[in-house]
């Protein structure tokens, strides 16, 4: 449980009122989350609290049952229920007994924000927090694909290292033949109540430092922690038509749970290496095919390359200009829904550098013959008249 909750303002974090609705209080929270998001600010230590207080805050808010009981809570330490305060006293006396509101003076007033302060973000509610199954971590990794798997989709093998059971002990944390036993102080639960002027706060067992268990004779290895590092290989699936700086959630292949909790999710950054003829425009693929000056002005048959090493054959009409661009129907990248983007295939004409006599004479004739006057004399007259 964490005491301290009930002194926070989780709709001041959120950046609202506290009668907003939802879908108010959704809004607020993925704004905050882009902005503070640890991705996106790496290293910033003032970014990371904001994120983790506006996760913790929308947690408990987003829980129609957990708002309420927060709101209640709130209402009771303003009116100074807990500290004897102006609204705590009953009949004129001292102070307010609230062990009569809920069943005398054994009531486990812990119970009463149990539900509240033991929820952690993707946890469990309730005391024994501590000895439910526990999901686990989320791991991320980086790979580097060629352009056309990146394209195509592959299957790659990671390699990685995480926080798991010590493999000697098996996550017991006793040494082999010996087994751990239940803690005497918390009975197993792994929490203990503290009294704060009238009011029992959980907190971790001092004994077993919140495993339940106290290890007489510890694992050499884990020296009774029980955890260790595991290194795995894990064969991750990258989709076809992935984009560079893509992050892919693979789920359920992060690090594995604690006593019987499903595992964590992995996510894999991907970037991707230029290629020496595509390039990629969204769904599209780009290349630049070269034209010779006759098949520009009299039109031509040509192939153009596909990134599987086909060829797709275009045909080019007569008085093509240079730059021009054409688009050749899936033969793009793959979308998610199976249908793919276009080929847009732009022409650079090139232009001889060494003509020899033959082929000179024959470009003078033609200029003569064609007699297309001077292309330049609009332009020149245009800025003559300015």
């Amino acid at each position: 449980m964490n005491k301290d909750w009930v002194d926070k303002d989780f709709y001041k974090v959120l950046g609202v009122s506290k009668s907003a609705s939802s879908d108010e209080l959704k809004k607020s929270y993925r704004k905050l989350a882009r902005e503070f998001h640890p991705d996106k600010n790496p290293g910033n230590k003032t970014a990371e609290d904001r994120f983790k207080e506006a996760s913790e805050a929308y947690d408990v808010l987003s829980d129609d049952k957990t708002r309420k009981e927060y709101d209640e809570a709130r209402e009771l330490f303003a009116g100074g229920g807990f500290g004897g305060g102006a609204g705590g006293t009953r009949g004129g006396g001292g102070n307010y007994d609230f062990s009569d509101m809920f069943g005398g003076q054994d009531a486990d007033f812990g119970d009463l924000l149990g539900d509240i302060f033991s929820r952690g973000r993707g946890g469990r509610s309730g005391r024994r927090a501590q000895a439910a199954p526990r999901r686990g971590a989320d791991l991320e990794s980086e790979i580097t694909l060629a352009f056309k798997e990146a394209l195509d989709g592959v299957t790659v093998p990671l390699r990685l290292s995480s926080d798991g059971a010590c493999t000697v002990c098996s996550g017991t944390g006793a040494r082999a033949g010996t087994v751990p036993h239940l803690c005497p102080t918390c009975e197993g639960s792994g929490q203990t109540a503290r009294n704060a002027g009238g009011f029992a706060f959980a907190e971790p067992c001092p004994t077993c430092h919140g495993r339940g268990l106290i290890v007489d004779d510890p694992c050499t290895t884990c020296q009774g922690s029980g955890r260790g590092v595991s290194s795995r290989t894990v064969q991750a699936r990258i989709p076809a038509g992935v984009k560079d700086g893509s992050r892919i959630r693979l789920k359920g292949k992060g690090a594995p749970g604690e006593r019987g909790g499903p595992n964590g999710d992995l996510f894999v950054v991907v970037h991707v290496t230029a290629h020496p003829v595509f390039t990629r425009k969204g769904d599209n693929l780009t290349v630049t095919v070269p034209l010779t000056f006759a098949e520009a002005v009299l039109g031509a048959n040509i192939k153009v390359p596909n990134t599987d090493g086909s060829t797709v054959t275009l045909k080019i009409p007569a008085g093509t200009a240079n730059g021009r661009t054409f688009r050749v129907r899936g033969r793009g990248v793959t979308r998610k829904d199976g249908t793919k983007g276009d080929l847009l295939a732009a022409v650079d004409v090139v232009v001889p550098t060494a003509l020899d006599d033959a082929s000179r004479a024959a470009l003078i004739a033609f200029a003569d013959a064609s007699d297309q006057g001077d292309p330049r004399e609009q332009l020149l007259a245009s800025v003559e008249k300015k």
